[in-house]
């Protein structure tokens, strides 16, 4: 019986135990993470242009507990959120042209960006990032995670300091230091191959003998157009085209962002407020409650391997500790239940954001896009307009769609 007791105690500690554990991938962040600088501003040659795609939202996680307040919408803002967040964290470095957040891979870009976002609860966060450029080098692909503490949630400003800086400082640091690691001969190399991917999705059987890739994926220039060669040219003049949509689009994801900082800045701060409370009753609950089934548990093993004389004796003691017990078992419930009013006031705060971050819709040229989830395939039919403006502009009768170059790198990563 005195077995059965210990065992009672100790299987119920260790079930709570490995109920509040969550496995959060990621290698964690350092703290106060500086941003790497350039000693001297760069010259134009010196220069990559970034494109970073929204993020893929992931997955919510499996268990009750750790997804509550959390929400699908949640998400997908998080998605958007992430990437505009570190366009302004690396515009700020001084080490980079146009940075840019796309909603799709972008082929014309230089320097491509993708991330995932494998956990978020506004109290730790773990981003799954890939940078690539346009030879189909890949640069690097980590986790970064960080877990923000209380005071983080204060002090932050819209493009400059969020609560997780030193994770987006991280990555940006971590682009900084490849980038500082090619030669120029090599940047103006994926400058050059950027551009004629570009052309080959245009007009693919124009640009085909421009490129070529080696066995292990890599792209590379097998010759150059030639000076003002006019094919190349107009491509350049759609390109231009192409980026102004893009900028336009930025435009609108920054309105969407600097509308969403404030609520989700709120969201974010009292989410972990509320999870911080609740985990505090959690463990008051749970020394009651273990007190309680302590004392029943007592007085049961006290009243079956006491005699018969003994246990006669004891009984008053066995009845007030099963009292005693029983009193704070549910006492320990009653503290639940007080958890309970904090997950609630959780899901509100979840409830009112998704409410606030309405979905994005823009106008480009008398033409409405969603920029939602259906932002991609809108992106894809501006795109499928451009082939079309090029086509009328060269003569050229107009490609289906056809890749261009592959990219077996980004193909490899699933988010």
């Amino acid at each position: 019986m005195r077995s059965l007791y210990y065992h009672t105690i100790s299987g119920l500690f260790i079930l709570f135990v490995l109920a509040g554990c969550a496995t959060i991938p990621g290698n964690r962040v350092g703290e106060q993470v500086a941003p790497i600088l350039p000693a001297y501003e760069l010259t134009d040659s010196e220069l990559l242009n970034v494109s970073i795609r929204v993020f893929h939202p992931g997955e919510l996680p499996d268990n009750s507990n750790d997804r509550m307040g959390l929400s699908p919408e949640i998400r997908q803002a998080e998605a958007r959120f992430a990437p505009i967040h570190l366009k302004h964290t690396l515009q700020r470095t001084g080490y980079w042209g146009a940075v840019r957040v796309v909603p799709d891979d972008d082929i014309g870009s230089e320097v491509l960006v993708r991330g995932k976002i494998e956990f978020s609860d506004g109290e730790t966060v773990a981003l799954n990032v890939e940078v690539t450029d346009a030879r189909n080098v890949l640069w690097f692909r980590r986790i970064y995670k960080e877990t923000a503490r209380i005071e983080e949630h204060y002090g932050t400003e819209p493009e400059r300091q969020d609560t997780f800086q030193d994770l987006f400082n991280s990555i940006a640091n971590d682009l900084v230091l490849y980038r500082n690691s090619l030669s120029l001969s090599e940047i103006a190399e994926i400058r050059q191959v950027a551009e004629l991917k570009y052309g080959h999705s245009m007009a693919p059987d124009a640009f085909s003998d421009y490129l070529s890739m080696t066995p292990d994926g890599r792209i590379f220039v097998q010759r150059l157009p030639a000076e003002h060669d006019p094919m190349m040219d107009r491509v350049e003049a759609v390109k231009i085209r192409d980026d102004m949509l893009v900028d336009a689009i930025n435009d609108y994801y920054d309105i969407y962002y600097q509308d969403l900082w404030e609520p989700y800045a709120n969201w974010r701060k009292f989410r972990q407020e509320e999870v911080s409370t609740l985990r505090r009753l959690e463990r008051e609950a749970l020394a009651k409650q273990l007190l309680g089934i302590t004392a029943i548990v007592g007085a049961i093993a006290l009243g079956a391997t006491a005699d018969f004389e003994t246990a006669i004796r004891t009984q008053p003691l066995q009845e007030l500790m099963i009292a005693g017990g029983a009193y704070s078992m549910y006492s320990g419930f009653q503290t639940r239940q007080e958890g309970q009013i904090n997950k609630d006031a959780i899901e509100e705060l979840g409830a009112s954001f998704t409410a606030e971050a309405e979905p994005l819709v823009v106008e480009v040229d008398g033409e409405t896009i969603r920029l939602t989830g259906s932002a991609e395939q809108q992106y894809a039919n501006w795109r499928s307009m451009l082939k079309q403006i090029y086509a009328r502009e060269t003569g050229l009768v107009p490609q289906t769609d056809a890749p261009p170059v592959t990219d077996p790198v980004s193909e490899d990563w699933q988010p």
